[in-house]
């Protein structure tokens, strides 16, 4: 590091020298300082010797390659340090910073995005590894600088200039910022802040239609962007008064554009509302509910001019959400839509006037019984939906709409049926879910849910539902084609297809777009793809095992739960090792653990330990992180359960864990009757938890001796147990035994005379004289160490 300061100022001087331009040097100095900044002590160096300010003159030039190159140095200096993020917001302007988000070049916006992120990172976390250099002598308060870039943020939103792009990472970067991490935290003040100076720009951005002259500049994602931050901000906040204020402003602002602003005023009010239907649809239902609005919708749908029926169209798709406000609408509004679908001669109307015939047609769900449209309907629309998503003619954004359609359409079994057998479609769909057009992943995800009914289904009580039919009350009814056997072959023909190649890329999208409800979805599909022991093996080939561990590590508590499920059945039939390679295989033991918790079910507590009983099986290093998670005492807790298999497999986990030098503490501790549990387990009538506990005796017996003089204390039976299991048919148990009886002979002359004294002197030398195998040798040994304590003398032949 001696001459690291020199090299810093040659790096800077070969990247501002103007006879450089495009050199092979210049990108080599580029790359080197970006190298450098990555280590602590390189960072520091750049930091220390005016490096700010050289990379503010690299920013400057205008070259996209040397804007990169200093955005990525930042990111080394800021990350993870305080002092220095502030120092640099300081020097270099947070105006500034926030600005280059806007810029057109999609690279660059993204460096920028991914720079402030470690900002926020580094001021809201401050430093997590101890003080670094000066760090402890500076004393900060991230909170005005974290407005600061907050606000700045909110500015560039509704900026004239800003790229399309450049606004959705500023979302994305609000989305990640400005909630509260987690509900436990009792503050939300930013939240609040956000709400109060922001929520306007945020719901401008949501009103803005996609290249339209005069508007903001917006993607494809943008308006789901915006939703998914309201949504956000609505879910942070705590009580009905927040809520009133949130619902307060929105309906302000629409109000805003729907009065005194002519035709393009009201647009922009209905296509906000869409955005509120599809982020908190409680402010979007009551923004619904005011004055004109609805009627406004209606009327539009009639519109000469595709832009207004576009927005229209739209707005009655999200509304007929409610099965109430759908009722409605197909009352008033099928008709509308089933003049647009049939005379339009735009396939963006007719797709989206589709759309909403198909979410009015499903607004019964699964229940058979109530159709919103005559036989055979459903069908019709599911093929015409199939059809334009087939269609590589028509764009993405337009395609999504047949997702949508789809997505509300396979409630209906006989649409599910029809849909896995066109192998067309299903390769569409997945390839339309690794495209750009990531707001189609939820209608994807949904699509994939209904057609393996990984939905939650509670079958009805029969006497309640006679008691139903008694009071004349509506009882659903579950298809014929959604019973259990139908669901196996759909799920074949999936997998088939390649669902598991699919989920795994939308799983790793980095994108606001997969929220944790999506997530939620995704793990659902997950666990009714491994279901059958038979399909493991495909979707741990696909890829199935590595998407599953984001899955259980972050989303909905209910997602993170199937997921973890999902894991565990990966677990117990595939080699873990194979499954989840390299380190990934440490991951696997929290979301195993997190199923333990008395919350889950039955089944969820077997699977996991039966999981982790694998896992206990493989290496030291394992065991460790398995007592890390803090399993122990849970494991133990269900070595007491009534459930037998529960039981059992508690009971094998911990003979796994027992190889553990803490968990043989916990066994020679005094004062606790663990020993005692698994002396009285040996001797069991159920042969699989006789083996378990009889091994996990035999393994603690051979690695801590000074428990073998404790067996004859546990229990007055302990003798009998043991004889039984020298006795017992199966070869195992007799072989558990002995090794526990040699173990205690091995241990002392006292516990050996003891043994020596009643029957199993004369049951060991009958194994003796046996087959030649394990059981007979350690038999033969306990004899041999008997003889050499001189408690028995050998026969005349010396045998």
């Amino acid at each position: 590091m001696s001459s690291t300061d020199a090299k810093v100022e040659q790096m800077f001087q070969i990247l501002l020298d103007p006879e450089e331009k495009g050199t092979e040097k210049k990108q080599k100095a580029s790359q080197n300082l970006v190298v450098l900044a990555r280590e602590d002590a390189g960072a520091e160096k750049i930091f220390r010797n005016n490096g700010v300010q050289l990379l503010q003159r690299l920013l400057d030039t205008g070259e996209t390659d040397l804007i990169l190159a200093a955005l990525r140095t930042l990111v080394g200096i800021c990350s993870e340090h305080q002092s220095r993020t502030v120092a640099t917001l300081s020097m270099l302007g947070t105006r500034r910073m926030v600005s280059i988000l806007g810029v057109e070049n999609q690279a660059v916006s993204l460096a920028a995005c991914h720079l402030l992120q470690i900002m926020f990172d580094a001021l809201m976390e401050g430093v997590r590894k101890g003080f670094r250099g000066k760090e402890g002598a500076i004393v900060v308060d991230p909170a005005r600088e974290l407005k600061v870039l907050i606000s700045n943020l909110l500015e560039l939103l509704t900026e004239v200039g800003v790229s399309g792009q450049g606004r959705d990472n500023a979302l994305t970067l609000l989305i990640k910022v400005a909630p509260r991490k987690s509900p436990k935290d009792p503050n939300n003040s930013l939240t609040l802040w956000v709400i109060d100076q922001g929520l306007k720009k945020i719901l401008e951005v949501g009103g803005s239609v996609q290249d339209s002259p005069g508007e903001l500049a917006v993607t494809a994602n943008s308006r789901m962007s915006a939703s998914i931050l309201l949504s956000k901000l609505f879910d942070d906040l705590k009580c009905d008064a927040e809520r009133e204020n949130f619902y307060r402003l929105c309906e302000n602002y629409i109000k805003s554009w729907f009065e005194g602003h002519g035709l393009a005023g009201k647009l922009r009010a209905i296509q906000t509302v869409s955005c509120l239907l599809q982020g908190p649809s409680e402010a979007g239902n009551r923004a619904l509910e005011l004055s004109g609005v609805m009627e406004s919708v209606i009327a539009l749908c009639a519109s000469e001019q595709e832009e207004e029926q576009l927005v229209a169209v739209e707005a009655l798709i999200h509304a007929a959400g409610k099965a109430k406000r759908a009722s409605f609408i197909t009352a008033n509004g099928v008709s509308l839509l089933k003049d647009l679908y049939k005379r339009s001669e735009k396939d963006s109307i007719r797709i989206r006037a589709l759309v909403g015939l198909c979410k009015l047609g499903s607004a019964g769900g699964t229940d058979f019984s109530m159709k919103q449209f005559a036989e055979g309907s459903t069908l019709k629309l599911a093929k015409q939906c199939r059809k334009w998503l087939c269609n590589d003619q028509i764009d993405a954004g337009t395609r999504r709409w047949a997702v949508e359609g789809l997505a509300y359409l396979t409630f209906d079994a006989d649409v599910k049926e029809e849909f896995v057998e066109d192998e067309a479609a299903l390769k569409a769909l997945f390839q339309l879910s690794r495209s750009e057009e990531r707001s189609v992943l939820f209608a994807v995800a949904s699509a994939l849910v209904n057609c393996t009914n990984s939905y939650d289904y509670e079958e009805p009580d029969p006497k309640m539902v006679e008691l139903a039919k008694y009071a004349k009350q509506h009882v659903p009814e579950q298809h014929p084609k959604d019973k259990p056997s139908f669901v196996r072959a759909r799920v074949k023909k999936l997998l088939a297809a390649g669902v598991v190649s699919a989920m795994t890329c939308m799983v790793k999208t980095e994108s606001p777009v997969l929220t944790n409800s999506c997530r939620e979805l995704l793990s659902r599909v997950f666990l009714a793809l491994v279901e059958e022991v038979a399909d493991r093996g495909t979707v741990v080939a696909q890829g199935g095992g590595k998407a599953l561990l984001p899955l259980a590590l972050e989303g909905t508590d209910v997602g993170q739960i199937k997921a973890a499920q999902a894991l565990a059945k990966l677990t117990i039939t595939s080699n873990p090792e194979m499954t989840f390679p390299g380190e990934r295989i440490y991951e696997v033991v929290r979301p195993l653990v997190s199923l333990l918790h008395l919350n889950c079910s039955g089944l969820q507590n077997f699977e996991a330990l039966m999981a982790l009983t694998n896992l206990a099986g493989i290496s030291e290093r394992l065991r460790q992180k398995i007592l890390k998670e803090k399993a122990v005492p849970m494991i133990e807790g269900y070595m007491f359960e009534e459930h037998e298999m529960i039981r059992r497999a508690a009971t094998e986990c911990m003979c796994n864990l027992a190889m553990c030098k803490e968990v043989q503490d916990l066994f020679v501790a005094e004062g606790n009757d663990r020993l005692k549990l698994l002396v009285l387990y040996s001797g069991e009538d159920d042969e699989l938890l006789q083996r378990a506990a009889a091994g996990g005796l035999a393994m603690l017996t051979s690695l801590q001796p000074s428990l073998c003089s404790r067996i004859p204390q546990v229990t007055t039976h302990w003798l009998e147990i043991l004889q039984a299991l020298l006795l017992s048919p199966s070869r195992e148990l007799q072989h558990r035994g002995v090794v526990v009886v040699l173990n205690m002979v091995e241990a002392s002359k006292e516990t050996a005379s003891t043994l020596m004294e009643s029957e199993v002197l004369e049951i060991l030398s009958v194994l003796a004289k046996g087959e030649e195998g394990p059981v007979t040798r350690a038999a033969a040994a306990c004899l041999g160490k008997a003889v050499e304590y001189g408690l028995i003398k050998p026969n005349q032949d010396g045998k």
